[in-house]
């Protein structure tokens, strides 16, 4: 098709989390908006390396006061209050009423793509 182009999203992590996305212990993230959409194929980049590619399982929309060790374990933390740490570090003021965006991730073996 002339003048058809696919563009492939990315999922940009720090590169510390490049380990915890490559073990598979890292199977979430939450963000504070996202374009995605559940059935997504994004490239997971940490820092600028490609830590290959993942198909978008699930988006789901909390407060940060619904959050739990749970879903802290699932975005690679030890608890909730590791995960809300770091979430303080990334988006500064937090409140229990913030929304966030919490999506789930399957890696794709490359035979999948």
């Amino acid at each position: 098709m002339e003048g058809w182009r696919c563009t492939l999203k990315q999922l940009n992590f720090k590169k510390e989390y490049k380990d915890a996305l490559q073990s598979g212990r890292k199977v979430t993230t939450i963000r504070m908006k996202t374009n995605l959409k559940t059935r997504d194929i994004v490239e997971i980049m940490a820092g600028k390396e490609s830590c290959g590619y993942a198909l978008i399982r699930s988006i789901i929309r909390k407060k940060i006061s619904e959050i739990d060790d749970k879903d802290a374990r699932r975005d690679g933390f030890k608890n909730r209050k590791a995960l809300l740490k770091a979430l303080r570090e990334i988006y500064g003021n937090i409140t229990p009423e913030t929304h966030v965006y919490i999506i789930r991730f399957e890696r794709l073996e490359s035979s999948d793509r």
